[in-house]
C-alpha cells in the first residue's frame, strides 16, 4: 500500500503542477472570472482534459493486488483494475465551475475510463459515478465572485473525501473484485486525492488573493487620481485639461500610454508611442478601436496591434482598451489606455479603466455645468443644486480611500454609489420632474455613503406603494432626508430612525419623511420652508428652495406639512399624482 500511495502522490503532484501552470495563463484566468456559458463550456473542456490525463496516468493493478507499472495506460488488461486521480479533476471542476461543468467533466471522464476497459458492459458504473460526483460537487459552487474565493482549501479537502468515498462505494458494489480492491486502494486514493484537491484550491485562492490585493492598490490609486483630476475639468473637455489629466493617469496607474479625445480628434496623448499618437490627431488617424468605442458606446478591448488599428507598423503598444465617456445618452469623448504587453490587459485593469472612464465623464459634465451655470433655465433648481456641499464629495472620497485598504470590493461599490449620486444631480439639473425610481436611486446612493461614514448611526427604511415611474421633482426626497440626517438628532450616536413613505392619496402623491429626533423649535416651525432662518443649526435655505420649487411647478396644488414634537418630526409633501408625462400635462391643465 505504501508503494501505491507514493505512485498516487506522483500523479497528484503532476496535476497540481499543471494547475499552477494553468492559473498563470491569462485566458484561463478570464474563464474563472467571467462565468458566461461559453466560458463554462471551455472550463469543462479543460478539466475534462485533466481527467483524461489522470486516466492515462493510472496505476494498473492485477487481481492479486500487485501493481503493474505502465507509462501511458491506453487500455486496461481484462480482469485488472486501475487506481487514478480522475475524481480529483472532476471534483475541482464542479467546485470551480458549478454542476454543469462538473457534470460534463464527470461524463467525459467516466466515458474515457469505460473506453479504457474496451467498453466492457460491467464498466458502466464509471460513467454514472463520475457524472454524479461532478454534479454533487458542483452544487457547492459559489456564483458570487465579488471576493474571488472559490472555496477554502480545507473545505475542498472535506468535500473531496466525500466524493472519493462515493467512488469507492461504486467500486465496491460494481467492480469485479469488489471489496478486495477497495481495501487495497481506498485509503491512499481518498487521502492523497483529497489533499491534492486542497492544494489545487489553495493555488486558485492564492492567485485570487493577489487579484484582490491588486484591486485594492488600483482602487486607492483611482481615488487619489479622482481628487487630482477634479480641478482639471472645471471648464469641460478641452485640450489643455485633457493633457493634464492624461499625464496624471500615467503617473498614478500602470498603463504605458494614455489618450483622451472628443468626438472629432485626439486632444491629448502621453506615454509610449507619443511619436505617432499625438494630440490634435485628426479623426481619420485615430486608432480604429477608439472609433468603434465612440460608435457603439461600449468599451472596446484590443489584445494586439491589429485590433488597436494603429497605422504605425512599429508601434510599441500591443494591447489596450477604448472607453467611451458617456453620461446618459451623451457621448462626451473617448479614453484610450494602452499596454506594451498584451498579458497586462487583465480583468483588474479593464475594471479599473472603466471605473476611471465613469469618473472622468462625470467630472467633464461637472465642469460643463459649472461653466454654463449662468444659462440654467430654472433659477430655483440652480439654487437647490448649490446646497450640495463640496465637503460631501471630498468626505466620501476620503472614506472610500480608507475602506479600500481592507475591503476593495466595498470601495468599488461606494465609488459606483458616489458616481450614481453625482450623475443624478447632473441629470436632474435639466429636468423638472423625474421618475421616482431615479430619485430613489439618488437617495439610496447618498445614504450608502453617509452610513458608511457613520456606521450604525442611522436606520433608514424606504416604503413605497406606488409605481416607480411616477413623476416627482428631482431632489424632493433627497432634501428631506438630508435635512433629517443633519439636523434631527443632535449629538445622538445611535437609535436614530428615519422612515420614508411614498403613497397615493386620491389624486395626490404623498412623500413623507419622519424621524425620531429632537423635534423642531416651535419658534421657527412657522417659518421653515417659507424664509431663511437665523439658527445655529442651519439656515433652512434648502427647505425654502424646495417649497418655492414645488409652488413654481404645481401652484397651490402642492403642499408642505410639518408635524414636530419631542418624539420627532414628520415632513410631508403633497403633489399631483402623475405617472407619465401625459398624466402630468393633464393634471397641470386642470389646476
Amino acid at each position: 500500500m505504501g508503494e501505491l500511495a507514493f505512485l498516487i502522490a506522483e500523479r497528484v503532484g503532476l496535476i497540481i503542477l499543471l494547475a499552477f501552470i494553468l492559473v498563470n495563463i491569462r485566458p484561463f484566468r478570464r474563464l474563472l472570472l467571467d462565468a458566461t456559458p461559453a466560458n463554462l463550456f471551455k472550463l469543462a473542456l479543460i478539466f475534462s482534459a485533466f481527467a483524461i490525463i489522470s486516466n492515462l496516468l493510472g496505476i494498473e493493478i492485477d487481481p492479486d493486488n500487485h501493481i503493474m507499472r505502465e507509462t501511458i495506460l491506453w487500455h486496461v488488461t481484462p480482469g485488472y483494475s486501475v487506481a487514478n486521480v480522475r475524481i480529483l479533476a472532476v471534483t475541482v471542476a464542479g467546485i470551480v465551475g458549478g454542476p454543469g461543468v462538473g457534470g460534463l467533466t464527470g461524463l467525459v471522464a467516466g466515458t474515457h475510463r469505460m473506453m479504457q476497459e474496451s467498453w466492457a458492459a460491467d464498466a458502466w458504473f464509471y460513467i454514472v459515478s463520475s457524472t454524479l460526483i461532478g454534479i454533487l460537487s458542483g452544487m457547492l459552487y459559489r456564483k458570487n465572485r465579488r471576493r474571488f474565493v472559490v472555496m477554502l482549501p480545507w473545505q475542498g479537502f472535506l468535500i473531496s473525501l466525500v466524493m472519493e468515498s462515493i467512488q469507492m462505494i461504486f467500486v465496491g458494489l460494481f467492480s469485479p473484485t469488489h471489496l478486495k480492491l477497495v481495501n487495497f486502494i481506498a485509503l491512499p486514493m481518498i487521502v492523497i486525492s483529497s489533499t491534492g484537491t486542497a492544494f489545487f484550491l489553495m493555488i486558485l485562492s492564492l492567485y485570487f488573493r493577489q487579484e484582490v490585493d491588486t484591486r485594492a492598490v488600483q482602487t486607492r490609486s483611482v481615488m487619489k487620481l479622482a481628487v487630482k483630476t477634479l480641478p482639471a475639468f472645471r471648464h469641460g473637455l478641452q485640450a489643455e485639461s485633457a493633457k493634464q489629466v492624461a499625464s496624471l493617469i500615467l503617473e498614478y496607474t500602470d498603463f504605458d500610454a494614455v489618450g483622451i479625445g472628443n468626438n472629432e480628434k485626439t486632444l491629448a496623448f502621453a506615454g509610449a508611442g507619443s511619436d505617432h499618437h499625438y494630440h490634435d490627431m485628426p479623426k481619420v488617424d485615430v486608432p480604429r478601436f477608439a472609433k468603434q468605442a465612440l460608435q457603439y458606446r461600449q468599451t472596446q478591448l484590443a489584445y494586439n496591434t491589429a485590433q488597436i488599428g494603429c497605422r504605425d507598423d512599429h508601434c510599441p503598444l500591443q494591447a489596450g482598451m477604448a472607453i467611451p465617456l458617456t453620461l446618459g445618452s451623451r457621448v462626451l469623448g473617448v479614453l484610450t489606455l494602452y499596454f506594451k504587453e498584451n498579458w497586462q490587459l487583465t480583468p483588474v485593469e479593464i475594471q479599473t479603466g472603466e471605473g476611471l472612464g465613469e469618473i472622468l465623464a462625470t467630472q467633464i459634465v461637472l465642469g460643463e455645468k459649472e461653466r454654463q451655470a449662468g444659462l440654467l433655465r430654472d433659477a430655483e433648481l440652480k439654487s437647490l443644486q448649490a446646497q450640495i456641499s463640496p465637503h460631501f464629495f471630498f468626505n466620501s472620497i476620503n472614506t472610500i480611500i480608507a475602506i479600500s485598504r481592507f475591503d476593495s470590493e466595498k470601495a468599488r461599490f461606494l465609488l459606483r454609489e458616489l458616481s450614481t449620486f453625482f450623475r443624478s444631480n447632473l441629470l436632474g439639473a435639466n429636468q423638472s420632474k423625474i421618475p421616482l425610481k431615479q430619485e430613489e436611486a439618488h437617495v439610496k446612493a447618498y445614504l450608502n455613503l453617509e452610513q458608511t461614514r457613520f456606521p450604525d448611526k442611522y436606520n433608514v427604511e424606504f416604503y413605497s406603494s406606488v409605481d416607480d415611474q411616477v413623476l416627482v421633482p428631482p431632489f424632493a426626497i433627497q432634501v428631506l432626508v438630508e435635512n433629517a440626517i443633519h439636523h434631527a438628532f443632535g449629538n445622538r450616536k445611535t437609535g436614530n430612525i428615519i422612515n420614508i413613505w411614498i403613497t397615493k392619496s386620491g389624486k395626490y402623491l404623498e412623500i413623507r419623511v419622519a424621524d425620531n429626533g429632537e423635534g423642531i423649535d416651535q419658534a421657527v416651525i412657522g417659518k421653515l420652508g417659507k424664509e431663511k432662518i437665523a439658527s445655529e443649526h442651519g439656515s433652512g435655505t434648502a427647505m425654502q428652495n424646495l417649497n418655492a420649487r414645488l409652488k413654481g411647478l404645481y401652484g397651490d396644488s402642492a403642499k408642505m406639512r410639518i408635524v414636530t414634537g419631542k418624539t420627532g418630526t414628520s415632513i410631508s409633501l403633497l403633489i399631483p399624482y402623475a405617472q407619465t408625462r401625459q398624466d402630468l400635462n393633464t393634471e397641470e391643465a386642470s389646476i
